[in-house]
């Protein structure tokens, strides 16, 4: 017990030093994530019973990370460029009404199109985010901010995630609609929380010069001897190449766990949205308790201990037939795979000069959107072409292979080789 008072109040503590812009950023980020949290959950669902062909999710998850990749390169540098504020404000502002445009239509060009466009506009946002953080902190608050935003980013998608399924749900129990109609309402409802994070956007304060040459003169001396572009470059091409590797794997499964669900056990909206926040409930936590591992093993054998941990969670899903067992391996591997992403980003924060943050951060969710792309129309050919069952088996054991294959490269690279000396 006083453990984990000692524990919470190291995080009050650490929330308590972060400045006015990163508590505006966080407190924005929780409504743009709920509303984003229902949408992932619901709309492959809407399609379905809009009664279109199982590929056509497939299309839409694809077309969307395809545009976003796209689009991260040149958002990075317009950010880089015009700063985080305005370009942040722009993304979510055209996001928001993509989200509207997409509860409405049921065909599937449109919904393509507004897949694509989603996908572009989205990356604004996706682009600016971790290099806005890493801008308003120093390198010694980076673990806990980065975890922190994380965790919370986390925790609002549980709340999308109930709510979308609860919601849609209630319309067919207290005003007897239809299963379309009723997600459909959901959708909005996400759409309506995600413009109530605008507000916040327009508070924060373009950073000042002045802190920037502060904080670059703190960055570890290692950082600074390595501020040459051929050095980074090359530290970028490596993280890109785990990135690629882990999202070609996260594409084939995690777009499709509600579908999975659904498919294979007939599991309600109201479940399937209580597991999938249920499992994002516990990533949150595993998020937060990161940094304890980071401080006794470093960053990147903490990183490779959670990927790794998480991969036989995966095969349980992948073969269970049992509804209980399919939960509980999802819930272990979403919590273990994903407590990992916060000490990725400071990993990549810290091993590129600051002028190149921006860029570093564009190239992994690049690639990582990429792998989501290539992999979202075969995903969805293995379960028309082996069913539920052996369908889902191919795709989450081809996901475990990528994993143990990415996870081991980033060890050998990172661990090994760039190491990076006072990790904690």
């Amino acid at each position: 017990m006083c453990l984990l008072k000692t524990w919470l109040l190291e995080w009050v503590k650490n929330f308590k030093s972060f400045n006015r812009n990163i508590k505006l950023f966080i407190f924005a980020n929780l409504f743009l994530q709920m509303g984003m949290g229902i949408f992932s959950i619901m709309y492959n669902l809407y399609i379905r019973e809009l009664g279109l062909p199982e590929t056509v999710n497939g299309s839409v998850i694809s077309i969307t990370a395809l545009a976003t990749a796209f689009m991260l390169i040149p958002a990075g540098i317009i950010s880089d460029k015009l700063g985080r504020k305005w370009i942040m404000i722009t993304g979510a502002s055209l996001t928001c009404l993509m989200l509207f445009g997409r509860s409405f239509v049921t065909a599937e060009q449109p919904m393509l199109l507004f897949a694509f466009a989603t996908g572009i506009v989205w990356a604004l946002i996706q682009v600016s985010g971790v290099p806005f953080l890493a801008e308003n902190s120093n390198p010694k608050e980076r673990m806990h901010l980065f975890s922190l935003h994380f965790a919370l980013v986390t925790i609002a998608n549980v709340v999308g995630s109930l709510l979308g399924g609860v919601i849609a749900d209630l319309m067919q129990l207290l005003f007897f609609m239809d299963e379309a109609h009723s997600i459909r309402v959901a959708l909005l409802v996400g759409a309506a929380l995600f413009m109530m994070g605008l507000p916040a956007l327009f508070k924060l304060k373009p950073i000042k010069k002045v802190e920037v040459v502060k904080q670059q003169s703190i960055e570890p001396k290692a950082n600074e001897k390595n501020a040459s572009r051929g050095f980074n470059f090359k530290m970028m091409a490596l993280f890109a190449i785990a990135n690629l590797l882990i999202g070609s794997g996260s594409g084939l499964v995690i777009p499709y766990l509600n579908l999975y669900f659904a498919n294979r056990f007939e599991a309600s909206n109201s479940y399937i949205g209580f597991i999938l926040a249920l499992g994002s409930a516990m990533t949150a936590v595993a998020m937060m308790i990161g940094p304890m591992l980071v401080k006794r093993v470093g960053k990147v054998r903490a990183l490779v201990i959670f990927q790794f941990a998480s991969i036989p969670f995966l095969f349980l899903t992948a073969f269970t037939g049992s509804l209980f067992f399919a939960s509980l391996g999802f819930l272990m591997r979403q919590a273990l795979m994903n407590a990992g992403n916060p000490i990725t980003s400071a990993i990549a924060m810290d091993v590129v000069h600051d002028k190149y943050k921006g860029l570093a951060n564009s190239i992994n969710q690049t690639v990582f959107n990429l792998g989501w792309a290539v992999m979202g129309i075969p995903a969805a050919w293995f379960v028309t072409t082996y069913g539920s069952y052996w369908g889902y088996v191919y795709t989450f054991s081809i996901t475990g292979a990528l994993y143990l294959i990415g996870s081991t490269y980033f060890y050998i690279v990172f661990g090994r080789k760039f190491a990076l000396k006072n990790e904690q």
